[in-house]
Formats: C-alpha cells, structure tokens, sequence
C-alpha cells in the first residue's frame, strides 16, 4: 500500500487529477493548474520540450485561441474594464494546463489509467452523495431543504451539473471493468444523486450522456429505439419513487410543471427567473452587437438594462445588489459578454474540433470517447448552463479541452491509420 501510494504521488500524472479532485473545494482546484505549470517547466528544463508540430498542442493553441480571443477582444469595449483584462489575464493559465495534458498523456494506456483516477473521484462524490440522500448528511455537512449536494457543500449546487458532465467516466470505467453489467450498475448509482441534486440542466446533460452510451451499446437503430424505451421506463420509475419519497424532488418537478401552464409568468418562475434574465440579455446584445458588454461583464451591466421591477433587482440580488450573475445560456452567454465575433470564434473553434475529430481517425477517436462525451453535454446548446468564463466552470471546461486534445491523439499515426 504504502508503495502504492508512493507511486501513485510521484505520477506525472497527479497534478491534472488534482484539478478534478479538488472540484468542490472551490478555488483549490487551482492548486492542481499551479502543479501543471511547474511540471510543465521542469519538463522543458529536462529537455523534454513540447512541439509546436505535435498535432494535440496545435489543435489545443487554436480551439484557446478561439476561447481566450473572444474575451480578449470583448475587453477592448468592456463596460467594466477592469473585470474583462483581469479575466482574459486570468485565461492565459490554461494553456500551460492543456500542454502539460498533452505532455504526460501520450499514449492510449496512460490515458486510460488516467480516466479510471477519474472515475475513482467521481466514486467518491456518488458515495458521499448517497449517504446523504439516506441519513441527510454528507462529510460536507446537512443537504439544504430543496437539493443535495454532497461533498460540494449546501452552500454550492454545482454536484448535479459537475457529476452529469462527468459522468461518461464513471460510466465508461464501469463498461470497461464489468462489462454491460457494470455499465448498468454505475449508471443506477449515478442516476440518484443526479435526479436528487435538482439541477434540470443536469438531468438534460446526464440525458444526453445516456443517449450516446445507449447508441453506442445498440449498435443499430431497432435496438437503440428498444433499449431507450426501457431505459425511458427504468427512468419514469426512478422519477416516480423519486416524487413520492423525496421532497426535495417533488419541490423541483412542481416548479417545472409550472411551464406548461403556457403563459410566459409560469415558464419565467418555471425556470427561475430565467426569462427575466434572457430579456435583459437580449436588450444588451441590441446595444453591443459587435463585441458585447465585455467578457463577464454581464453583472455590472444588468442593472442598466434591466426594468425597475427586475425579479432580480429587487427580490433576489446576487450578493451585492447587482441584479443576475451571468445569463445561465451558453449561447447567450457568449453573444451578451463577446458579442457577434466572439460567437463566430467560438463556431471556428467548434469546426476545428470537429474537423480533429473526424481526421483522428477510429481509434483516437475509441480513445478519447469517454472526454468527447463530456464536452457535448456540457456544451449542448439546449439547456441552462453555468458561466463558461467564469473561474470555476471554465476551469473545468478548459481541464476537459486539454484533456480531449491530448487523448484524441494518444495513439500512434499507424494505429489510426489502420483503425
């Protein structure tokens, strides 16, 4: 054991899980990025310099330079300068992060192991997680009354978007160990905490992520439409024993329903306010069309766009008066704070994931399926998102880009070839 470990903290590859170990301790993940940037430069002081020409480190410095020149752009204009410079400084970290990914993860069998210490943390949070829906108390203390959220603490319900996105490690890990049986038992185990932490955009990504390992088990399309419809059934159950059991679930699902009443007062109070929100947005997109409000910049706009009897202005401020924090829509998100440039860059950035993707050929993309699969859901359009500029979502976002980048190809040139 104690060799084990000993092995296990002199790994290369520990900085990088640190990052998503220390996910709900807030800002401690950034210990993790320090740890890259160290062992980035004690790498190049051993000779064992990164190339510019290695396909991983070209495809990683355009998609963050698709990511990071939106924001920089967006500061040149910023309604609060200060904020947008000091965000875009703050971006710089993950280039050092992503090439220190593609570094250490050169090959499929490191990746691989790299992915179960993953699945390893996404254990813990689930097994945290269910001791909490069954006693009410995490080893971060009491749920709050209308969501769980484990090792995240009450005060932060970022477990059910976090464990979704997530999730495809588990589930591949689980595949890979134990076959479809493992595949089925992990899902299960993941199935509750996310129903229970009462986050929709959770259940739409984990949805999603559920979609794609149904499609890819099928293997046609008779069978895919017959798995989903019992996977469509175990669900329903799950939802229904959820609903009479839990309040926290009933609290959530009331709320939901309220949209289909169909008037536009039931689907903003269905969706938190979020109408409000979308509406301010869309009058700041009107007035910087070009370059935005600045990258996050949203918050000290609102107030200037915002009605006088703004929900959010009024009844529930974000901290300090300010009205909404970030407008919940990734889309959005980037038209309000970047405006129609920064949307363009991040629709090059998409096209040249897509086209690494297609060009790594079947076996990089084998490789990186389980990371491919956490990018689509927690990019997926259609759904309420957290703020991809901020320091702890785009952490993650940019955690699992270097990620992607490196295991996309971390096979040779003649196993692509020959997959």
């Amino acid at each position: 054991m104690n060799s084990t470990l000993k092995n296990f903290l002199r790994s290369p590859l520990l900085p990088l899980w640190l990052v998503v170990a220390l996910l709900p301790f807030a800002r401690s993940a950034e210990l993790g990025t320090l740890l890259c940037l160290i062992g980035l430069v004690l790498t190049w002081r051993r000779g064992a310099v990164v190339a510019w020409t290695q396909p991983s480190v070209r495809l990683l410095a355009m998609l963050l330079a698709c990511y990071i020149g939106a924001a920089l752009l967006s500061s040149f204009v910023a309604v609060a300068p200060g904020k947008s410079w000091s965000t875009v400084l703050g971006l710089l970290r993950y280039l050092p992060l992503g090439l220190y990914a593609c570094q250490v993860l050169r090959s499929e069998r490191r990746v691989h192991g790299f992915y179960v210490a993953v699945a390893a943390v996404i254990a813990l949070w689930v097994l945290d997680a269910w001791m909490q829906m069954l006693t009410g108390w995490s080893l971060r203390g009491h749920a709050e009354a209308e969501r769980i959220s484990g090792l995240f603490g009450a005060d932060d319900p970022k477990l059910g978007p976090t464990l979704a996105v997530l999730s495809p490690f588990a589930l591949w890990a689980g595949r890979r160990r134990w076959g479809l049986r493992g595949l089925i038992v992990v899902f299960v185990l993941l199935l509750g905490p996310v129903m229970l932490s009462g986050s929709r955009s959770a259940w739409i990504a984990f949805g999603l992520v559920t979609l794609v390992f149904i499609a890819r088990e099928a293997g046609s399309f008779a069978r895919f439409a017959m798995v989903g419809a019992a996977v469509a059934v175990v669900l329903m159950l799950a939802g229904g024993i959820a609903w009479k059991t839990s309040t926290r679930f009933e609290a959530r699902m009331q709320r939901t329903l309220m949209a289909l009443n169909g008037s536009e007062q039931s689907i903003n109070e269905a969706t938190t306010g979020r109408l409000d929100i979308w509406h301010t947005g869309m009058r700041m997109i009107e007035a910087h069309p070009l370059l935005g409000v600045g990258v996050r910049g949203f918050r000290y706009a609102y107030p200037r766009y915002a009605p006088a009897n703004d929900h959010f202005m009024v009844a529930e401020n974000c901290g300090d008066g300010m009205g909404a924090c970030h407008p919940h829509q990734l889309v959005l998100e980037v038209l309000i704070e970047t405006g129609a440039v920064g949307l363009l860059l991040w629709l090059i950035g998409v096209a040249l994931a897509f086209r690494a993707w297609r060009h790594a050929g079947r076996a990089g993309r084998a490789v990186a399926f389980p990371v491919t699969v956490s990018l689509a859901a927690m990019v997926f359009p259609l759904n309420s998102h957290l703020a991809f500029y901020s320091a702890w979502w785009g952490l993650l976002f940019a955690w699992l880009l270097g990620l992607w980048c490196a295991s996309l190809f971390a096979v040779t040139k003649d196993e692509r070839d020959g997959a």
